[in-house]
């Protein structure tokens, strides 16, 4: 399923009011940490399935003589078994991070507090594109 022209906000029950860096206090980096970086680091640059890819090779520490070679055969495996989309991500959840799918499916980071979220959250309530849509709720209340 490629998601295309939406906007994930914020959850209602996000803990804080900014948007802020993942850490961590085990070492390694967790898989949120690594979609924070790349997301960051290259706004649209990667579909959903492509930041899924990276994200599984960097946090398994997959070497990149073993992607070189079995690249494609890892990606077939990783894809046999469904993944969910950005709503589900810590990001949204729990660090302020709005997500934006432009038209091309290719993903963006927003911070909550930011110009640009709030003008995605106004178009999307006026003119109903992007396709608005909140990130889950960490608990159920």
């Amino acid at each position: 399923m490629k998601i295309t022209d939406s906007f994930v906000q914020v959850s209602p029950d996000c803990p804080v009011e900014r948007g802020i860096e993942p850490t961590t206090k085990k070492e390694g980096k967790t898989a949120h940490m690594i979609q924070y970086e790349l997301l960051s680091q290259h706004p649209y640059m990667f579909t959903l399935e492509d930041l899924i890819y990276e994200v599984h090779i960097r946090h398994k520490q997959i070497p990149d003589t073993e992607v070189d070679a079995r690249g494609e055969e890892i990606r077939a495996e990783l894809f046999q078994k469904s993944h969910p989309c950005m709503r589900a991500s810590m990001l949204p959840k729990k660090h302020g991070w709005g997500v934006h799918y432009n038209e091309e499916g290719k993903i963006a980071l927003y911070a909550m507090e930011s110009e640009e979220y709030q003008q995605f959250v106004e178009a999307g309530t006026n003119a109903g594109s992007p396709k608005l849509t909140y990130a889950m709720r960490s608990s159920r209340g």
